[in-house]
C-alpha cells in the first residue's frame, strides 16, 4: 500500500458509558468510537487494533492501539484532529509512527493494572465512577500481605472467566512480575504488573483478595487457587469501575521513529 503509515497511539478513557474496548454490534465501545473518527479522517474504513480488551465499565490511561493510515497529516495535527472529533470521555494522549509490522497486542511484553477501593463510609460523587466503594470491615493487613501470593508464573484458570478464545486451547499460564496493595488516604490500592492477563483475571484477583480481607478465605486458600486442576470456579468478581489499565510495555527495539510530543 503506497504511502501507508503505521500509527501507534496511547489512549485514555473513562469506560463508564462503554461496553468495553472491543467493537460489538449495536453497542457503544471505545474501539468502534475511535474507528469511526479515524475512518472519517481517512475517507475510508480504518481498523484499530488494541493491546487488549478491557471489560464494560473499565477505564484506561495507558491503553495502546495501532492503525494504518494513508493520510499524510503530521502526528501532532492528527492527534488534535482525532481529539476534536472524539467524545470528551476518550482522549488520544500520544501519536507516533512505528514500523509497519507493529502490533499492540502481540508485541507487548508487560501490562500494569490498578484497582482502587474507596474505604470510608461516604464515597464522594467525583470518585464514584473510578472506585469500588467498600466501606465494610476489612482486615487490610491480611489483604496487603496476601497480594504477593500471586507473583510468579502460575496457572490462572481459577481466576479467568470463560472466553471465546478458549476453544483454541490456549494456555492460561501467566507471569505476574509484581502484585502489591497499599493504603493511600481513603483508598486501598491494588497494582499488578504481568506478562498478560486473562478475561476478568484482575477483577477476580481483587475479589479473592477481598475475601481474604473479609476473613472468608486464607492466604493458603488463595495460593491453592493457583494449583493446576484445583477445580475452584472464578469469583467473586470485583466491580469493573474500580479497574484501570495503567500502562502497556514494549521492547526497547520498538522505539517509535516519530512522535506527537
Amino acid at each position: 500500500m503506497a504511502g501507508a503509515r503505521r500509527i501507534r497511539v496511547q489512549v485514555a478513557y473513562d469506560g463508564t458509558a462503554y461496553h468495553g474496548w472491543q467493537t460489538q454490534p449495536g453497542l457503544p465501545t471505545v474501539q468502534q468510537t475511535i474507528e469511526e473518527v479515524l475512518s472519517g479522517i481517512e475517507g475510508k474504513p480504518v481498523q484499530l487494533a488494541g493491546s487488549g480488551r478491557t471489560d464494560a465499565g473499565v477505564h484506561a490511561i495507558g491503553q495502546v492501539a495501532a492503525f494504518t493510515l494513508e493520510n499524510p497529516i503530521p502526528c501532532m495535527n492528527l492527534r488534535k484532529a482525532i481529539n476534536r472529533l472524539l467524545p470528551e470521555d476518550i482522549r488520544i494522549m500520544t501519536v507516533e509512527e512505528v514500523e509497519a509490522d507493529f502490533h499492540p497486542r502481540f508485541d507487548a511484553v508487560a501490562k500494569t493494572y490498578e484497582y482502587k477501593i474507596w474505604r470510608s463510609e461516604i464515597c464522594p460523587p467525583m470518585q464514584r465512577r473510578w472506585v469500588h466503594h467498600h466501606p465494610y470491615p476489612l482486615d487490610e493487613g491480611a489483604l496487603i500481605a496476601a497480594a504477593s501470593v500471586l507473583e510468579g508464573e502460575h496457572d490462572f484458570t481459577a481466576f479467568a472467566a470463560a472466553d471465546d478464545r478458549d476453544e483454541k486451547g490456549g494456555s492460561k499460564v501467566r507471569t505476574i512480575f509484581s502484585s502489591e496493595a497499599w493504603r493511600e488516604g481513603e483508598l486501598l490500592v491494588y497494582r499488578v504488573r504481568g506478562s498478560g492477563f486473562l478475561k476478568h483475571m484482575v477483577r477476580n484477583i481483587v475479589g479473592a483478595l477481598l475475601q481474604v480481607g473479609c476473613g472468608n478465605a486464607s492466604r493458603e486458600e488463595l495460593r491453592h487457587r493457583l494449583t493446576p486442576g484445583c477445580g475452584i470456579r472464578p469469583g467473586p468478581r470485583a466491580p469493573a469501575r474500580g479497574l484501570c489499565l495503567i500502562s502497556v510495555e514494549y521492547p526497547v527495539s520498538l522505539t517509535p521513529s516519530g512522535s506527537s510530543e
